[in-house]
């Protein structure tokens, strides 16, 4: 564990995600999602441009990010395969680290669009073409296959690479002292380093981290270096950007707010909590509570999404959470799960595990389609079929097979495949149970091991039964977390009441006895539908309300209430009703109610008119949000007026 670590999280294979909820998930991106990535991939030359093949005036050029589409995909495959062998994808997997690994220079240098397209360009451009970034994921995909298979091939390679990023990049004389634009290769370092204890990387890592920010800036020199002004010539694009998007306007030790591009922000928020830890630097650790605060409790959507602007995906002011033009990147969702993930270990907080849970079965499920083959880029809170719908090159009310920028499809089945790694961790004295679902976990603890096993419907039903199995009796504490959205949770150990009020701290009861094998806890955590209002300064949401039940967020869409939803209100004290619906959407919980809305007949062509319409009462269906659009386009709405 790191200097400031509580606890640590479970390795891959401990954890046994065999049905339930996230069972489903899990086999829907293998049986699907992972094939249907790679067909496009394959289709599109991405593993081909690894052959080095491409020349000048063919078409098909390599792009800059086009390495990290396709390690992402490896890391994805790697975490399932180390739960499910399956010998076809398996050698899919080895014929694509074969390229890879072929295409690598011999002083460890590997990025395509760097030695075909543009050779005597590397690390010229840090601020915008994506080289170090390209290289973290594939890191990632380096450890997941080692950690996971045993497969060391890529692992050698990644090393290699960051060997030559070692000797280049550092505070020395002769060394460039810069750092990716688009951060993600410094959480990588960190994982490098704790895969094969080459302290190097973690110095790397931090050097990037307490780098960024300082004067001179360095995206301006190397501007310089390539003939540019820098002070014309900002951002990838014509995206007129500061240094703030590129959170590198200050040092990290003295932000503040969470600035800029959303993904960058929170993949940077990562690897400076992984730093911090680490190097047990406290500095940084305030850095990153700060941004943390920032991030979740001034910037974030009800569903977990964060990044409120389309123009550079990014973060904009403290507040600003427009509904209609929300962007909220799936990858977004899926960084500040890491984040909170890393946090979470080290401060032993249930907020990071709430935040956690939002965003996962919010604004990271909702990236994905029932059947696992098309995925949402953009994750509106509001949805308008129509010629302005959609931002950018993002369509954001239908979900696509592929994208362009293909980030967020394999960012999306890497965390469904690894999500064990977020359930459970290990403290020197106990185990953590962070999300519920149907599962199993081993570990040691109290000096032998322990295996966990839940039973539960969760999150349609707040009945979670766990089996605490220790191969003797030990004593340890089993440490159940407290949803912040549940009231009035109760817990019993063999039948035996426990007084929850009494053993929870900081969001986790606390159950610290004895253990002997088969011990039963059960925890019920009530799930009445809850109606969540924003605070003021949210000035898109006053008056209205968002469903919500247990974990998971709820929204109108027109095939179950017509169209115009913008006119549909909530009677205040009106009464909303859970019910489990087999036939719908895969088996879900609906929430139904009466509501309002105004009779819209007799307008003929006029736009306004003095008369008033009367309301008519009406029935409500809510559905998961996670679930929208599964049934065809349509509108879609989460933030509901209340009379």
């Amino acid at each position: 564990m790191g200097k400031f670590a509580r606890m640590e999280p479970a390795t891959l294979q401990s954890v046994g995600i065999g049905g339930g909820f996230w069972g489903e998930r899990q086999e829907t991106v293998r049986r699907a999602s992972i094939p249907a990535t790679l067909g496009h991939l394959e289709k599109e030359g991405r593993i081909d441009a690894f052959r080095l093949d491409w020349k000048p005036g063919k078409p098909n050029q390599p792009h800059i990010f086009w390495d990290s589409d396709v390690a992402k995909w490896l890391e994805s495959a790697a975490y399932s395969l180390a739960l499910h062998p399956d010998a076809a994808l398996e050698r899919k997997v080895e014929h694509v680290v074969d390229l890879v690994a072929k295409a690598q220079q011999d002083d460890g240098y590997l990025n395509v669009y760097y030695t075909v397209v543009a050779p005597r360009k590397r690390f010229t451009n840090l601020r915008d073409q994506h080289e170090l970034y390209c290289a973290g994921h594939m890191m990632e995909a380096a450890v997941a296959l080692w950690e996971g298979l045993g497969k060391r091939k890529l692992l050698d390679a990644m090393s290699r690479y960051g060997d030559l990023a070692w000797r280049t990049f550092g505070p020395k004389r002769w060394q460039k002292r810069g750092y990716c634009g688009h951060p993600e290769v410094e959480l990588a370092l960190v994982r490098l380093y704790r895969a094969t204890g080459k302290r190097r990387y973690l110095d790397l890592a931090r050097f990037f981290v307490t780098e960024r920010g300082r004067k001179p800036f360095y995206f301006d020199i190397e501007a310089r270096a390539r003939g540019e002004n820098p002070d014309k010539a900002w951002g990838a694009r014509g995206i007129a950007a500061k240094y703030d998007y590129f959170q590198a306007h200050k040092p990290l030790r003295q932000q503040d707010a969470i600035e800029g591009h959303s993904v960058r922000a929170l993949y940077l928020a990562s690897g400076l909590a992984d730093v911090a830890d680490e190097c047990g630097d406290r500095g940084l650790l305030d850095a990153a509570r700060r941004l943390f605060r920032s991030a979740v409790r001034r910037r974030m959507y009800v569903t977990g999404g964060v990044g409120s602007s389309h123009d550079g995906e990014r973060f904009t002011f403290d507040y600003d959470l427009p509904n209609e033009r929300a962007y909220a990147e799936t990858c977004a969702a899926i960084s500040l799960v890491f984040f909170a993930h890393r946090m979470l270990q080290m401060e032993a907080d249930g907020e990071y595990a709430d935040v956690m849970e939002r965003a996962l079965y919010n604004g990271v499920l909702s990236g994905v389609s029932l059947d696992g083959k098309s995925f949402f880029y953009v994750n509106p809170l509001i949805s308008h079929p129509g010629p302005l719908s959609g931002w950018g090159d993002q369509n954001s009310w239908t979900r696509q097979s592929f994208f362009g920028c293909a980030c967020c499809p394999n960012n999306l089945t890497r965390m469904v495949a690894s999500l064990g790694r977020y359930m459970y961790s290990r403290s020197r004295d106990g185990v953590y149970v962070h999300l519920y679902g149907e599962s199993s976990f081993e570990s040691w603890t109290g000096g032998t091991r322990v295996r966990l096993s839940q039973e539960t419907e969760y999150p349609w039903d707040g009945t979670v039964d766990i089996t605490v199995s220790p191969d003797r009796q030990a004593r340890f504490s089993l440490c159940l977390r407290v949803p912040g959205w549940c009231r009035g949770a109760r817990i019993t150990v063999n039948g035996r009441p426990v007084p929850v009020g009494r053993v929870t701290r900081k969001g986790y009861a606390v159950l610290s006895r004895k253990w002997s094998p088969r011990d039963r806890v059960r925890m019920v955590l009530p799930m009445p539908v809850q109606r969540e209002e924003a605070r003021p300064e949210v000035r898109m949401d006053c008056g209205k309300v968002a469903v919500r039940r247990g974990p998971v967020v709820y929204c109108l869409e027109e095939r179950d209430n017509g169209k115009h939803l913008a006119d549909v209100a909530l009677p205040r004290n009106g009464k909303l009703k859970a019910r489990f619906e087999r036939g719908l959407l895969g088996g879900t919980v609906a929430i139904t109610g009466r509501g309002v809305r105004r009779n819209t007949g007799k307008w003929g062509d006029a736009l306004y008119r003095a008369e008033r319409s009367r309301p008519n009462p009406v029935r409500l269906k809510f559905v998961p949000y996670f679930l929208w659009n599964n049934r065809g386009p349509g509108e879609m709405m989460v933030w509901v007026r209340e009379n």
